[in-house]
């Protein structure tokens, strides 16, 4: 089975424990934090898939760096050190954050643009695409992206939407082509 199937079935089986416990968002903010450690601190992740180390010992790791999360997040995170699939962790969590937005009908953007976005552009963008889409809520990243020349360039799941300057010039020049 992929990685990627393997996350899925723990993402949803979270899920479904956050569901009957009505803790989506806390476990949403824990798995979070999760994420960010087990992507931003190498040593830690080293230690965690370094085969001599006893499963005990990445546990009680596990244990002490995430002390005051909720037993379900721990337990899945030791049921993932028991099968030696710690590499999965940020999968998991992106698979959970996914069945939670669905669940919740909230979608998550990523805003690209040569500048940062004020929170008066974002609400605007943000009111636009909640309507358009249907949704309830939309979760805005901005990213400034050095080669948007003005304009902004939108991605909401696998759809882009491209407002830049290049994207309505690049679509100029297939009309032109097309014509001739």
């Amino acid at each position: 089975m992929s990685k990627a199937n393997v996350a899925k079935r723990y993402a949803e089986a979270l899920f479904q424990i956050g569901v009957e416990k009505q803790t989506l968002d806390f476990l949403e903010t824990e798995l979070a934090t999760v994420k960010e450690v087990f992507q931003t601190n190498e040593r830690f992740l080293t230690f965690l898939q370094h085969p001599k180390v006893d499963a005990s010992k990445k546990k009680q790791l596990l244990n002490e760096a995430f002390a005051g999360f909720s037993k379900d997040v721990l337990h899945t995170l030791s049921l993932l050190v028991d099968r030696h699939k710690e590499t999965i962790v940020p999968q998991v969590v992106d698979h959970f954050v996914a069945l939670a937005n669905d669940a919740s009908g909230t979608k998550r953007a990523t805003v690209y643009s040569a500048r940062p976005l004020t929170e008066q552009e974002q609400e605007e963008i943000q009111t636009t695409f909640t309507k358009k889409l249907n949704v309830k809520a939309l979760n805005i990243t901005n990213q400034v992206d050095p080669n948007v020349i003005g304009g902004v360039k939108i991605r909401i799941g696998n759809t882009v939407y491209d407002g830049t300057v290049k994207g309505k010039l690049d679509r100029l020049e297939r009309k032109i082509k097309a014509v001739n």
